[in-house]
């Protein structure tokens, strides 16, 4: 019985021991981030020396600060400074003897202070503490600089403002410049004009900070007086309107010895005089008055004659901006001489008052000694600084070319606000063309066609600017096309001598013809009187005898043609002009390049272009009207048989798209909605395949149809995506849903063809995430999709997480066999990315020869249309005989941009390779690169709004937007 009780007591107590070890191992661990206080504080204990407390800083400066740990981190820095840890900081009077150590401690507490989720109002006590023991003036500069960002992160603490600027107030008279440069600098972030004043402890009023700003305009450093016309100005960025008295105060620092103030106090006179552009100045030495704006356009004038070319490019920027300016001081920048206009003329009776109470009387023997004797002071009575006149010419005239571009800057600004100034100054605008540097002409050029509308050549002026075409750079050429395409000429002679210049240039510059087409279509539109008399001699045609019929391949006779068909779309009389095989070419023309040539009434033949349907309304578009009842056809797809729904989408589809091919305009939108289109018929043919009731087994070698069509319905949506601008929200959604039904049918296609459930596992669980990654991006859109192949997978999810994958692919095979047709909405305006290669070419049979092993220079010439960010997503790539590929990277100043939504891409691409012992054909087309997350918008599931790695689709790709040009090489065996 004993030994029973013993054995007992045994097992208890071996049980209560082992509940006791298990409590032990099971016990969990608080892991708890290291403090970067406490690391901060070893390290700066551990310092021997300044220079080792000042490495620990700079090491710590480069590692991120949490939230939390800003405020302990910054209490050590402040226990530092004053070198005792442990004990406040505010009993101290003594601080580390390293001004350096104590500069780099300043600089940190700005730092943290800008920290994310930290208020920084509990250390800016601290920080004027310190401030006032600190006798180190570059430490004093950085406090103060400290401060700044204090106050910048809490703007709606008045009290603390109020502080801060009394702080700055207090060392305004330090005698070091980066102390009051850095006190100016906190007044014009932190003071205002409404509460501009701070208060004593009675509660009165005691400064202005304005007025303390304005007073350091006089001192002593230039800059201290640069950084105050800074502060003011900043005040004014603040949207704080300055008084007006701050103008007289700016205008003295116009003349100031120093670059720097000349040029804020330029910018300080113009704001001024945006501010109160009507008030009335006195003129000095003078009885005279003037509006505020004019006298500031004046004195602004006068700089653009400064010695210092920043000072004068800045003026000559902020000329351009005057438009309040009245029209005679405009004419005036553009004479050297002063007019008469700009001095007050008094009336005859004022005259004659003024000679009878001086008792002087006309004796009437002497024509005009009636006239007043004063003698007058053209320096006293001018209206307008003398240095305003001819300041453009100036400006215009100037050694850098920087000051020359921001001259025809501004004369266009202000040209296109005053038409009578944009005649005046067109002269001077024709001469730029003949700049010396390429950029100034350039600029020059684009000028002109800004201000087009308001001005008409006269032949010298058309003569001048025609002889830019002989310009070896391509950008100003076609630049110069462009500006013909807007320009109005004055008679017929001018248009004849555009056209023979042009002419010229395509003799000599041939890969100038499409842009010298396109500008003989604008220049004849616009001038179709002027184009008729000229008729009879441009097509050679004779009234009584037969001419030759010209060569329909030579482009000069297809740009004389150009430019008639366009002038006769509005000048009736003009086809009876044309001999017979005129109409001919027309005909030709009308269906090779409709881009050009527009539909004419022809006598005795139809006119060509669609008919309008009589039920259209008139001021309906035709072709917007078809384009709209073709896709509603489609809309009953759902209740067609499958063969009937095949021949509906394939005969929509090819309408869109010769839709796009005849109107530009719509190409677009008929492209967008076709290719949309080929995607749902693509997978409705692909799912009425019989090959899906035959066994698995023998599928195997049938499956191509499914897989090709899951693989082109994926490529067609990343086009869908990416290649066309102003895709909105609403069509990323149906494109992600046809590329969510590609990918279940590519699943499917894969779970039919593959052995083993090990590789169906994988690719089950990832499409479920797709699945669930789509519900996350798209969730505010999915009421949207009712009854759609999402709508009906969400509803299933429950069950298929819980599937094996045979189920899962049962089920998503029955789906997307139910699936419905999802309407797509149109964008307002959408445009098509695309891109024509203009060089090279690909018609020469003489190859490019070439040492192995060397590289050889290819010129490539591309003309881009509506690309966003050309710079980061065109690509170059080379497809070589032997299937190698090279990916070029063109460089940002290969980009121009010569219109909206037009660029142009010249660069060179270097070839390279082994010997061949003929000579074979290379492939160069462009490549437009996409990143998948561009267009996904956050949603709140994410935290951050970041998408989770593990749900990411693919992220990159390419598109081919280009037709590939083919480029003969021959690469010869180097020579022993």
């Amino acid at each position: 019985m004993a030994a029973h009780l013993k054995k007992r007591v045994y097992e208890e107590f071996t049980k209560v021991v082992q509940q006791q070890q298990e409590e032990i191992t099971t016990k969990k661990l608080r892991l708890t981030k290291p403090s970067k206080s406490a690391a901060l504080h070893i390290d700066l204990c551990k310092a021997a020396s300044p220079a080792d407390a000042l490495q620990y800083l700079l090491q710590f400066a480069r590692k991120p600060v949490e939230a939390e740990s800003v405020e302990g981190v910054v209490r050590i820095l402040l226990e530092h400074y004053y070198k005792t840890p442990g004990i406040e900081p505010k009993s101290l009077a003594w601080q580390e003897n390293d001004a350096s150590v104590r500069l780099k401690i300043a600089s940190l507490l700005g730092l943290l202070s800008k920290t994310a989720g930290f208020s920084p109002d509990c250390i800016m006590d601290d920080a004027i503490n310190i401030l006032q023991n600190e006798k180190s003036h570059q430490v004093l500069a950085q406090l103060l600089d400290t401060l700044l960002a204090i106050g910048t992160k809490l703007p709606e603490n008045q009290a603390i403002q109020m502080r801060l600027i009394d702080v700055a107030c207090k060392h305004l008279t330090d005698t070091s410049h980066g102390v009051r440069n850095k006190c100016l600098q906190l007044l014009g972030n932190l003071g205002s004009l409404e509460k501009s004043v701070t208060k004593d402890a009675e509660g009165l009023p005691t400064r202005d900070v304005q007025k303390i700003i304005g007073d350091y305009f006089n001192d002593q450093d230039p800059r201290v007086r640069t950084a105050a016309i800074k502060a003011m100005l900043q005040l004014h960025e603040r949207g704080l309107k300055l008084h007006q008295t701050v103008y007289t105060q700016a205008c003295k620092l116009l003349s100031d010895d120093y670059e720097q103030v000349r040029s804020a106090a330029v910018q300080l006179v113009w704001v001024v005089s945006q501010l109160y552009p009507e008030s009335i100045v006195p003129i000095p030495s003078s009885n005279e008055e003037i509006r505020l704006v004019d006298d500031a356009f004046g004195k602004i004038c006068h700089m653009v004659s400064d010695g210092s070319w920043v000072v004068r490019v800045q003026a000559a920027k902020l000329l351009g901006s005057m438009e309040q300016v009245s029209s005679h001081f405009l004419e005036q920048t553009l004479d050297k001489k002063l007019m008469s206009d700009l001095r007050r003329k008094r009336t005859a009776h004022e005259r004659a008052k003024e000679l009878y109470s001086s008792g002087e009387f006309s004796s009437g023997r002497k024509w005009g000694d009636d006239a007043p004797k004063e003698e007058v002071d053209t320096g006293a009575v001018n209206l307008i600084e003398l240095g305003a006149c001819g300041a453009f010419v100036h400006g215009l005239e100037d050694e850098m070319y920087e000051v020359r571009i921001a001259a025809v800057e501004a004369l266009c600004m202000l040209a296109q606000s005053s038409p009578s100034f944009a005649e005046k100054c067109l002269d001077f605008l024709v001469d730029m063309f003949n700049d010396e540097i390429e950029e100034v002409r350039l600029q020059s050029i684009h000028t002109m066609r800004k201000i087009s509308n308001n001005i008409t050549l006269r032949e010298d002026q058309l003569d001048t600017v025609l002889a830019v075409l002989e310009d070896s750079s391509r950008d100003i050429r076609e630049a110069l096309h462009e500006l013909l395409c807007c320009t109005n000429v004055s008679t017929k002679e001018g248009i004849h001598l555009a056209l023979v210049e042009l002419l010229k240039n395509l003799a000599k510059y041939p890969t100038d013809r499409d842009s010298i087409w396109k500008c003989l279509k604008f220049l004849g539109s616009r001038h179709p009187t002027l184009v008729l008399p000229l008729v009879p001699e441009l097509l050679s045609t004779h009234p009584f005898f037969d001419t030759a019929e010209p060569d329909m391949d030579d482009p000069a006779y297809i740009a004389v043609l150009v430019l008639i068909f366009n002038a006769a779309k509005t000048c009736p009389t003009m086809p009876a002009l044309f001999s017979d095989h005129t109409f001919r070419h027309y005909a030709y023309l009308r269906d090779s390049l409709s881009h050009l040539v527009p539909a004419l009434r022809l006598p005795g033949r139809k006119i060509v272009s669609s008919t309008v349907s009589p039920n259209i309304m008139p001021h309906e578009d035709p072709s917007q009207q078809f384009l709209q009842q073709s896709l509603e056809r489609v809309y009953s797809l759902q209740h067609l048989d499958p063969q009937g729904t095949q021949e509906l989408l394939e005969f929509t589809i090819r309408d869109l798209q010769r839709l796009g091919e005849l109107q530009s305009e719509l190409a677009g939108v008929a492209d967008f909605s076709a290719t949309y289109l080929q995607c749902q018929l693509l997978l409705i043919k692909a799912l009425q395949e019989k090959l899906w009731n035959v066994a698995a087994p023998l599928y195997l070698k049938q499956s191509d149809l499914a897989s090709a069509a899951a693989k082109q319905i994926m490529e067609e949506t990343y086009k869908m995506e990416f290649l066309y601008s102003g895709v909105e929200n609403k069509q990323v959604v149906i494109i992600h849903h046809m590329r969510l039904q590609a990918k279940a049918l590519q699943l499917i296609v894969t779970a039919r063809t593959t052995r083993g459930l090990d590789p169906l596992f994988g690719m089950c669980e990832k499409f479920l995430q797709e699945v669930d990654f789509f519900q996350r991006c798209f969730i505010a859109d999915l009421p949207h999709l009712q009854d759609s192949f999402v709508d009906k997978l969400l509803d299933l999810m429950p069950r298929l997480m819980t599937s094996k994958p045979a189920e899962v692919v049962k089920i998503l095979q029955t789906m997307l066999r139910q699936s419905t047709f999802l309407h797509l909405p149109l964008p307002e305006q959408i445009h098509k990315a695309s891109a024509t290669i203009i060089e090279p070419a690909g018609e020469s049979d003489n190859p490019l020869r070439f040492t192995s092993g060397l590289v050889v220079a290819l010129d490539v010439d591309a003309t881009l249309e509506h690309v966003q960010d050309p710079q980061s997503t065109v690509k170059v790539q080379v497809l070589y005989p032997d299937g190698q590929t090279q990916i070029i990277h063109p460089k940002p100043a290969d980009f121009r941009n010569p219109g909206p939504g037009r660029h142009r891409l010249i660069t060179q691409v270097y070839l390279s390779h082994t010997a061949w012992t003929e000579p074979c054909q290379v492939e160069v087309r462009l490549l437009l690169a996409y990143n998948s997350n561009a267009r996904i918008p956050k949603s709140p599931w994410f935290e951050g709004g970041e998408v989770p790695s593990q749900m990411e689709t693919i992220i990159e790709g390419t598109i081919p937007f280009s037709k590939p040009v083919k480029v003969y090489i021959m690469p010869k065996p180097a020579r022993r």
